[in-house]
């Protein structure tokens, strides 16, 4: 088997098999207009994603009020999946998502995905998603979302994959430390929001412009 073939290959969704249209900012806006009825002062996300963001502020409420710190969590809960159902009614997969998929499966590479997306979200942009990938573990479906390695190897394993013979796959920087946490080798494309010159300092082991190019590249 050529090196660059792998037993494995897990992608992330959205800027790497769908187009990108979640406006992340406006939904750290979003908590942050939600946060206020709780806190007297709301402090600022600071790079800090949506789903973190979030989280930072539930604690921050609950060292004075539990309870409210619950009903804001479910707020929040709320309020970022409608957006991520929003958008999703407005996005559509890569033209080249499901041949690069189904090229992969023809050679015997077992196909999965991971997001911090809702299931809701990606299954309405992509409704035949398991015809092409043996897993989708979306935010709903694991209590530990990337960038936490375990929600990687979770998706291994249910691959019945090694890390040591699996690639991550994405868009976005963070999906390159995901992989190389979890112990993979690691494929960026540059369909999302970061440029190649971006997403190359990281040191992805393939680098391409989306995943056409780097299934092609991969089998040859």
């Amino acid at each position: 088997m050529p090196d660059t073939i792998f037993d494995a290959a897990v992608f992330d969704f959205d800027g790497t098999l769908a187009e990108l249209v979640l406006d992340f900012t406006a939904m750290k806006q979003l908590v942050a207009r939600q946060a206020a009825a709780f806190l007297p002062a709301v402090p600022p996300a600071n790079g800090l994603p949506a789903l973190e963001y979030a989280a930072q502020l539930a604690a921050a409420i609950a060292r004075t009020d539990p309870d409210a710190s619950r009903r804001f969590a479910a707020q929040a809960a709320q309020g970022i999946e409608a957006m991520e159902t929003d958008g999703a009614a407005r996005a559509s997969l890569f033209p080249e998502t499901r041949a690069a998929l189904a090229a992969l499966a023809g050679r015997g590479v077992k196909v999965g995905v991971i997001t911090r997306n809702c299931r809701r979200a990606v299954l309405t942009v992509f409704p035949d998603l398991h015809d092409f990938a043996g897993v989708l573990l979306a935010r709903d479906d694991t209590p530990r979302v990337k960038p936490d390695p375990g929600h990687l190897l979770a998706a291994l394993q249910a691959l019945g994959a090694s890390p040591a013979r699996s690639l991550m796959v994405g868009d976005h920087p963070m999906d390159l430390a995901v992989g190389k946490a979890a112990g993979t080798r690691t494929a960026a494309v540059a369909s999302g929001h970061a440029s190649r010159d971006e997403l190359a300092r990281h040191e992805p082991d393939y680098l391409a412009a989306d995943v056409g190019e780097l299934v092609g590249n991969l089998l040859g």
